[in-house]
């Protein structure tokens, strides 16, 4: 059974930043790639940033290039999301996802946090 814990949230002016935990923990053989979604009141759950473990690959939202950086420690099975210049827009409840196998098979599996707010507001 496999926890994600995310945690970091808060409110903050519009400007300001904040720094997104999640931890993962319980039966992993791996992790092939660890990310976070948004999901704002009356919105879709959209996707915020990717990192793949093996080389760090990134990848991002338009909406949030140049301002946001993923990053992850890998023996530590915890990614991170820091979040600068922060606008309205992107308040929002953060989940945490990790793709992970369980063995050298390559079936791979999902898990899901259960979610950080971010409130953006003066």
């Amino acid at each position: 059974q496999v926890q994600l814990v995310e945690s970091g949230g808060g409110l903050v002016q519009p400007g300001g930043s904040l720094r997104l935990s999640c931890a993962a923990s319980g039966t992993i053989f791996s992790i092939t790639a660890m990310g976070w979604y948004r999901q704002a009141p009356g919105k879709q759950r959209e996707l915020v940033a990717t990192i793949i473990t093996s080389g760090g690959s990134t990848n991002y939202a338009d909406s949030v290039k140049g301002r946001f950086t993923i990053s992850r420690d890998n023996a530590k099975n915890t990614v991170y999301l820091q979040m600068n210049s922060l606008r309205p827009e992107d308040t929002a409840v953060y989940y945490c996802n990790a793709r992970f196998r369980r063995s050298y098979s390559y079936i791979e599996y999902d898990a899901w946090g259960q979610g950080t707010q971010v409130t953006v507001s003066s």
